[in-house]
């Protein structure tokens, strides 16, 4: 079961370790940091934005 990000959080959004912009995979409910090489995964639809526990890419 997935569940839907507020698309409005999403753009606000950042990584918490670069402060860079994350894009959103729906298919694994991750929010991507291209820059830190790391995905924040998305838990109910509540996205977890701390560093460990992301997932190295």
């Amino acid at each position: 079961m997935s569940t839907e990000v507020d698309p409005k959080l999403l753009e606000i959004l950042v990584c918490p370790l670069t402060k860079g912009p994350l894009s959103y995979d729906k298919e694994k409910q991750e929010l991507i940091s291209e820059q830190a090489k790391l995905a924040y995964p998305i838990r109910d639809g509540i996205p977890v934005m701390l560093v460990e526990e992301a997932r190295e890419l």
